[in-house]
């Protein structure tokens, strides 16, 4: 019998991390930043896992806070190879001021640590050890780019199939509907019929609103509509998919498998747990099985540097979302795209090995 993988020692560093230039989106408006709250988990016998989460740009120092000063506690000494076992015990120690929120994310950068401890300690990549589906993604370039304008859109659509990208997302939900059509039938125009192309309303409209919208949409081969009202109103939901005509992707929103039940009740066609929000890699995980039992596929949601490893996992994947708060500046070895797909290679753990000299001029301390 395998002596336990008892966990000695946790550290929390929150950065605060610039983006490459201005983005928009309808929703959250204007990014300049965003935030990363990175646990390293260390065990009695020398091993140690690696798991984050962020933010776009405020809460990072609440998730420090909550790991340290709550979740901390309830680690040292736990066999870290008991995952299940430490997620309820986090879920239901925080539930009354969490079931989502601040807490879901703060759990899913400590159970995305356990996992990476797992996987190093085995000895195998994180994709073989959740079941070694494909061992690679298909990719999209995911543009956070309300602020463009046709001319504009077009001349990033073109960068990022120089890139190697096959599949494109844009953003919706400009105050004229007219603006977005004309942005969507440039990208399209530029496209061809053939490339997989997606919209983003990020919440930004009502039921009535989306389903018109998504009318007006139809004429341009779109091959989801993502978020197109608030995730709570599955009514509504469930009114655009069938009379909006197009498949609806949503879930980046949602922090437990109980939300996405509904959800896919509602009738979306796309599942999008976010790893970094839902709790983790075991939660996220319970959604892609859920999302399986209804004949689903599974996309993702930013950090995909993880969400590489887990559709790799999985026998129903979809698109992996690639957009720019990416880690590549501080990361070594980051993923490397090649005609639309990514592989998720053969090192032990998930893979991501942050440089800590390069975060260190953005690190917030204290806390």
């Amino acid at each position: 019998m395998n002596a336990p993988l008892r966990i000695a020692g946790i550290e929390t560093r929150h950065f605060v991390l610039p983006l490459s230039h201005p983005m928009t989106d309808a929703t959250h408006g204007v990014h300049t930043e965003f935030e990363v709250v990175a646990v390293c988990l260390e065990s009695d016998c020398g091993r140690s896992g690696i798991g984050y989460t962020y933010t776009i740009g405020r809460g990072g120092a609440a998730i420090r806070s909550l790991i340290q000063r709550d979740i901390k506690t309830l680690l040292l000494g736990a066999d870290a190879s008991r995952i299940e076992q430490i997620w309820e015990r986090m879920w239901r120690c925080l539930h009354y001021v969490g079931r989502g929120g601040l807490v879901a994310f703060a759990m899913s950068a400590v159970d995305t640590a356990l996992w990476d401890l797992l996987a190093r300690s085995q000895g195998q990549p994180l994709w073989k050890l959740l079941g070694g589906y494909s061992g690679q993604a298909r990719a999209y370039a995911g543009g956070i780019d309300l602020q463009l304008g046709p001319d504009e859109l077009v001349e990033q659509t073109r960068c990022n199939l120089a890139a190697g990208f096959r599949a494109i997302k844009i953003k919706v939900g400009r105050d004229k509907l007219s603006e977005d059509i004309a942005r969507l039938r440039a990208v399209r125009d530029f496209l061809g019929p053939d490339l997989p192309l997606m919209v983003d309303a990020n919440m930004r409209w009502t039921t009535e609103q989306a389903i018109r919208a998504a009318r007006s949409f139809r004429d341009y081969d779109v091959y989801w509509l993502e978020e197109p009202t608030i995730p709570d109103d599955y009514a509504g939901l469930r009114r655009i998919a069938r009379e909006g005509g197009l498949p609806i992707a949503a879930g980046e929103n949602l922090r437990t498998i109980y939300e996405f039940r509904h959800t896919l009740e509602a009738g979306i066609a796309f599942a999008e747990p976010d790893v970094s929000n839902i709790g983790g890699i075991t939660n996220w995980l319970r959604v892609a099985r859920l999302a399986y039992a209804h004949n689903l596929p599974v996309t993702s949601h930013g950090v995909h540097e993880l969400h590489l490893q887990l559709l790799a996992a999985i026998p129903n994947p979809s698109l992996l979302e690639v957009h720019s708060f990416g880690l590549e500046r501080f990361i070594k070895n980051p993923p490397q795209l090649k005609d639309g797909i990514m592989r998720a290679g053969d090192e032990p753990g998930h893979g991501v090995q942050f440089e800590w000299d390069k975060l260190r001029e953005f690190e917030v301390k204290g806390g």
